[in-house]
């Protein structure tokens, strides 16, 4: 097919260390164009990144008839909005995640998701290492599958950083506890019924820095997980079924260009004996992302996930929010 043509909003950094380079190197992305609201950053990243052209306002970059698709990783606040000024200019839109700050703002959205398309950008689940897993639970390989684990932490106490301020939806949750709501999510294909969250916040930039969190599906089936923004650096998911269980190793931040081990236990030795590794073959996530929105823009295949799914998402984090502030179960 014909690679579709992208423009990227802002300079943020994801996109110059990770997404730009993976859609470079991706067979249906031809990256033509980037945005900032400083004209100097703009050029010294095209430069940098080999990008044809610079633009100092996001508007220049919506004008450009040329582009077919943004990526938009701006902060969190100012997804909804910029997203929705893309698509109102014709672009289809790779959002970063989280889509927004409440499951409500989502709905803006809506006026424009007949004419374009619009994706929340959680690479995971175009990574082969989750589709694998998720593979060998609809096989039965784990037997049901009562229970996953995840835990996912880094340490940041930077002030200049965006994930420690909480006007630009900064903390834990919004950052990285969204991966561990939607991996369940897509492991179990079923929506949590309830949840139930404590949360410790940082004293000087009042961002959720501990999050633990229960999440009931139903049937038996629940996520408990950690989510830290000051923790020694540390990522793994365990999904355990009545036979056996795997053991995720690098969930999050699988390395790019990469091989990944998926880890399969049957329980019958508890020092790790009994424990068969998969090796995924190397890829990088970022690119597969890439290369599966422009399909989509091409009409090639439906949207995998859109704003219902989003928004599906949101409300998770919605619903942990406030039992943080009520100190009890919250219906979804």
């Amino acid at each position: 097919m014909k690679k579709v043509a992208w423009g990227i909003l802002s300079t943020a950094k994801i996109g110059r260390e990770k997404v730009i380079p993976a859609m470079q190197s991706a067979q249906c992305c031809d990256v033509q164009a980037i945005a900032s609201r400083s004209l100097e950053r703009a050029q010294q990243t095209a430069v940098a990144l080999g990008i044809p052209r610079a633009y100092g306002s996001y508007e220049e970059l919506f004008d450009d008839p040329a582009i077919e698709a943004i990526y938009n990783p701006l902060p969190n606040e100012q997804h909804v909005a910029l997203t929705l000024q893309a698509a109102r200019a014709g672009k289809h839109v790779l959002c970063e995640k989280p889509m927004a700050l409440r499951a409500d703002d989502i709905a803006a959205l809506r006026e424009v998701a007949a004419k374009v398309h619009i994706m929340e950008a959680f690479m995971v689940r175009f990574h082969p290492q989750w589709e694998r897993v998720r593979e060998l639970v609809r096989a039965g390989d784990l037997g049901a599958v009562r229970s996953i684990q995840s835990y996912f932490s880094y340490f940041n106490r930077d002030t200049t950083n965006i994930r420690n301020h909480s006007h630009q939806g900064g903390g834990a949750l919004y950052d990285i506890g969204c991966y561990a709501i939607v991996t369940a999510r897509y492991l179990f294909e079923a929506e949590p019924l309830r949840v139930v969250a404590l949360v410790d916040r940082d004293p000087d930039f009042g961002t959720d820095r501990v999050v633990s969190g229960l999440i009931d599906f139903g049937e038996g089936r629940r996520l408990d997980f950690t989510v830290s923004t000051q923790v020694v650096p540390y990522q793994r998911v365990n999904v355990c079924g009545e036979r056996a269980r795997i053991e995720v190793r690098i969930p999050f931040n699988a390395p790019l260009g990469g091989a990944t081990d998926i880890l399969i236990d049957d329980g019958t030795a508890l020092d790790g004996r009994a424990i068969r590794t998969e090796t995924i073959s190397p890829c990088n996530m970022y690119g597969l992302q890439g290369d599966v929105f422009s399909r989509v823009v091409r009409g090639e295949i439906a949207l995998p996930y859109g704003l219902d799914d989003a928004t599906r998402n949101m409300r998770v984090i919605d619903a942990l929010f406030a039992s943080e502030k009520t100190s009890g179960w919250v219906a979804v």
